[in-house]
């Protein structure tokens, strides 16, 4: 049950860090619980693990790590668009 939570959890992260930029994050649900995951491994790293704790994710640093990596995920798509 708790790995079912983590991908609940992890896809709202990877939706709530779309939202939060008004942009879509590619490849509908299993992208945002990928984003959510690594954006969890990302701010992590980066932040360390401080705040809540919910279903494994601190979540100000997994939601910042998803911010982050939305951010740099739709600037290389929009990149890829124009030269091709």
């Amino acid at each position: 049950m708790g790995f079912i939570w983590s991908l609940i959890i992890g896809g709202i992260i990877g939706w709530l860090a779309g939202l939060i930029l008004g942009r879509d994050v590619p490849g509908g649900i299993i992208g945002n619980i990928i984003a959510g995951f690594v954006g969890a491994w990302l701010g992590s790293l980066i932040l360390g693990g401080w705040g809540p704790v919910i279903g494994g994710f601190y979540i100000l640093p997994a939601l910042i790590g998803a911010i982050v990596l939305v951010f740099v995920l739709s600037l290389i798509l929009k990149g890829m668009r124009k030269t091709a």
